[in-house]
């Protein structure tokens, strides 16, 4: 078992900055794929970016150049820095972890945090 827990969202203007975090503890994490999904009222949850346990990462085209996935091994914590925010970055983010060899499919994560709200006003 491996329980996820995000924090850092919150209400933000558009232009500015967040950092997410996910917590992991449990199975060893440094073996898994991370990945952050995105869920916004009335849209489908959508791929936000993913790492894998030995650093490549992947971007979803829509977040390309403004956000960054990056984590910590050693405190068992991945991270999304949200940059240049829009208000159509407005969801609830989900980190999700993969030991399966999972990367842009939600459908191949096997473990998901409750997710942290990101609101960005105009």
């Amino acid at each position: 078992q491996v329980q996820l827990v995000e924090s850092g969202g919150g209400l933000v203007q558009a232009g500015g900055s967040l950092r997410l975090s996910c917590a992991a503890s449990g199975r060893t994490f440094s073996r898994s794929t991370m990945g952050w999904f995105r869920l916004a009222p009335g849209k489908e949850r959508d791929f936000v970016a993913a790492i894998s346990w030995n650093g490549k990462t992947v971007y979803a085209d829509s977040v390309k150049g403004r956000f960054t996935i990056s984590r910590d091994n050693a405190k068992n914590t991945v991270f999304l820095q949200i940059d240049s925010l829009k208000p159509e970055d407005t969801a609830v983010y989900y980190c999700a972890a993969s030991f399966g060899g999972g990367w842009t499919n939600p459908d191949e994560y096997d473990y998901w945090g409750q997710g942290t709200q990101v609101t960005v006003s105009s």
